[in-house]
């Protein structure tokens, strides 16, 4: 099962992660997609960008139309969600014009600390 982890943290940690992983040669658990702020993420994935990744998730790649006929949703209104995932490297633009969010599970994780 391929999935996916989104989670907060600060890119500088994420780079180091990739190139100990590139060194090591040790693949990592999940696919990772990485928001720098909670701030990014609550503006990047909005409620109604969740239940779009919910359809999306394990469907292959859809249309707009049919996307915006399984959220029950306005085309436009999808077609602006849906392009604004793919800026951010949520989902992928395949070549015939769909849209494929390519995994069959999501997992989210962040921790919250005290202030200093």
């Amino acid at each position: 099962m391929k999935t996916v982890l989104f989670e907060v943290r600060p890119a500088n940690e994420s780079f180091a992660e990739l190139r100990d992983a590139l060194r090591t040669r040790k693949a990592d658990r999940y696919a990772r997609i990485s928001f720098d702020s909670f701030d990014l993420l609550w503006k990047v994935l909005t409620p109604n960008r969740w239940r779009m990744i919910d359809r999306m998730t394990g469907a292959g790649p859809l249309g707009v139309r049919e996307l915006a006929r399984r959220l029950d949703r306005d085309v436009r209104a999808v077609h602006a969600d849906v392009q604004e995932l793919a800026r951010n490297g949520v989902v992928e633009r395949t070549d015939d014009g769909k849209y494929l969010f390519p995994y069959r599970a999501v997992k989210v994780q962040f921790e919250l600390h005290a202030a200093a």
